[in-house]
């Protein structure tokens, strides 16, 4: 018990508790004070961010030597399909059950207090510009055969990892407190959740159904047991449930997914980080479902198969460059909800706020799928002869 307690999925609930209780009576004063370090131990982890996409993928596409380039196409090539596939269950599921669905829309919740501290820790690059900058110098150090700049990028992920260690995994705890302590104060928790409890009921069954689909094929392709993967997820699920973005997440998954015994470390350390960036079915999914029922609720219908078709195809695309942050992937896609959807401002402010009420659980499952996809890459690796850099 006392194991359990010092654990880190312990603490993690820990602080969501105390979070929503303190979030209930708090008053104004000292909301600004929760609200100043909330805003600056997450800038804190946003700065890290960057620094774990490079220090991760980099070296890992190194030690994939002239493998970099295939491992990469087919990486890209998962996350776009399973991002597209989920959402076309998705939409079959909204086609089904939007209709007969009771939806409230006229919950309101309170502006947080002002950011009385209001620090600004820029990061050195965004993810993205991090990913980019990473698969580049990557490839082209494979392409140079520069044995140098391998050595520099390896070191580099020693000490990024030694940050993560001191750092990131000890303030992710009272990161998630705060967290739900605006959450609580502001009344999402407590007013808009209830407005849309049936749909966001359903958009978390269908990221259980999906996770359980990716890894029953990551199981049946490598022929390996895939819950000695998805056993150790935990720790990021609830991890990804309070920061609510797959980039604050990445050290825990990283941590989670080298436990498994099933997993090459080669493949963890390439995919996992990368994944974290370009794999948001969970969040792709729910997108879908959503603007599917606020299209219904505002203006009559349900967009048409050609319509919700088109969307898809597009949104695996934005879904795949989105960044790993809250709210990343509808924020990244309300070009195309405006202009294949036809969403009017009052749509894409109300598909903005539903999405924010369920962004922990779409979030929870990009992250604990990376783990099947991460399987897919070590069957491919150990079926076509790729060499296990970590030997």
């Amino acid at each position: 018990m006392k194991k359990f307690l010092n654990s880190l999925p312990a603490k993690l609930l820990l602080g969501i508790l105390v979070g929503t209780v303190l979030g209930r009576f708090l008053g104004e004063g000292p909301m600004q004070v929760v609200v100043a370090v909330k805003n600056v131990v997450n800038q804190v982890i946003m700065f890290i961010v960057p620094l774990i996409v490079i220090a991760f993928i980099a070296p890992s596409i190194t030690k994939l030597g002239s493998n970099a380039s295939r491992m990469l196409g087919i990486a890209v090539v998962l996350a776009y399909g399973s991002t597209v596939l989920a959402c076309f269950m998705s939409m079959g599921v909204g086609y089904a059950l939007i209709p007969g669905l009771a939806i409230k829309t006229d919950a309101t919740v309170k502006a947080l207090p002002e950011d009385i501290f209001a620090l600004q820790i820029p990061q050195i690059m965004p993810v993205m510009s991090a990913l980019i900058f990473a698969l580049l110098i990557g490839l082209a150090a494979v392409w140079a055969k520069a044995e140098t700049t391998m050595k520099l990028l390896a070191e580099f992920q020693d000490i990024i990892l030694k940050i993560v260690e001191k750092v990131v995994i000890p303030v992710l705890p009272i990161y998630i407190a705060l967290t739900f302590c605006c959450l609580s104060w502001d009344g999402t928790v407590t007013e808009q959740f209830p407005a849309f409890v049936q749909i966001i009921l359903i958009v978390i069954v269908m990221h259980f159904v999906w996770m359980a689909v990716l890894y029953g094929v990551a199981g049946l392709y490598s022929k390996k047991n895939p819950s000695e993967v998805f056993r150790h997820y935990g720790p990021a699920y609830l991890t990804a449930v309070g920061t609510m973005s797959s980039a604050a997440t990445l050290s825990v998954a990283l941590k989670c997914a080298h436990k498994s015994k099933v997993l090459r470390k080669d493949m963890v350390d390439f995919g996992i980080p990368l994944f974290a960036n370009i794999h948001l079915c969970g969040s792709a999914l729910t997108e879908v479902f959503f603007c599917m029922a606020i299209n219904l609720m505002l203006y009559g219908t349900l967009p048409s198969v050609g319509t919700m078709v088109l969307f898809i195809m597009l949104l695996g695309i934005f879904a795949v460059g989105a960044p790993g942050v809250p709210g990343g992937t509808v924020m990244a896609s309300l070009g195309i909800v405006t202009s294949v959807l036809g969403f009017d401002p009052t749509g894409t402010a109300l598909i903005l706020a539903i999405f924010a009420l369920q962004d922990s659980f779409g979030t929870a499952c990009n992250v604990t799928s990376d783990g099947a996809l991460t399987l897919i890459l070590t069957g491919y690796c150990e079926k076509h002869g790729v060499k296990n850099t970590e030997e």
